[in-house]
């Protein structure tokens, strides 16, 4: 009797990961330090055709922007903000992750730490806004993986196509 159950739980953590269509969100986290932070994931675009991270807003933040991390010609590093978003081809994923691609949180509206959540609202081309809620982490440094994860999300047509194949 317990087999059953653990197999059904399984597959409910797993749900992101079967996803036929849409946009998923794996492995997100955030870090906190003072009254900025940065949010990372994974996205994989499950679509046949391109996608692109718009915008991202938060009620636990005044002012989120989506950034990149790069070096100059001189290795110093620099955040652009990126005004036309983060592209995601067809079929492919996008790492938000350490020096790189992220999503800045600025003007918080709490005393956020380790251990706490905060949720962002992402807008994307084609699926639309996706909210997904990120564990706080300060002490992790590693990139986002394939997941799944509990804090995992999917688009509405994600959630849509997954329902219907059960």
């Amino acid at each position: 009797m317990k087999l059953p159950l653990l197999a059904a739980f399984a597959a409910l953590i797993g749900f992101p990961a079967f996803a036929q269509n849409g946009i998923q969100i794996l492995d997100p986290y955030a870090r906190i330090i003072g009254p900025v932070g940065a949010a990372y994931f994974r996205l994989i675009n499950r679509e046949a055709k391109d996608e692109a991270l718009l915008s991202a807003t938060s009620p636990d933040a005044g002012m989120v922007m989506l950034m990149q991390s790069m070096a100059d010609p001189k290795g110093v590093m620099k955040m652009n903000q990126m005004a036309d978003g983060f592209a995601i081809a067809a079929g492919q994923a996008f790492v938000l992750g350490n020096a790189g691609a992220h999503v800045m949180l600025m003007n918080l509206t709490r005393k956020i730490k380790t251990g706490d959540r905060v949720t962002l609202i992402l807008t994307f081309k084609n699926a639309g806004a996706v909210s997904v809620t990120l564990p706080v982490d300060n002490a992790r440094t590693t990139d986002p993986g394939p997941g799944p994860t509990p804090n995992d999300a999917m688009s509405n047509a994600a959630m849509s196509n997954a329902a219907m194949s059960n």
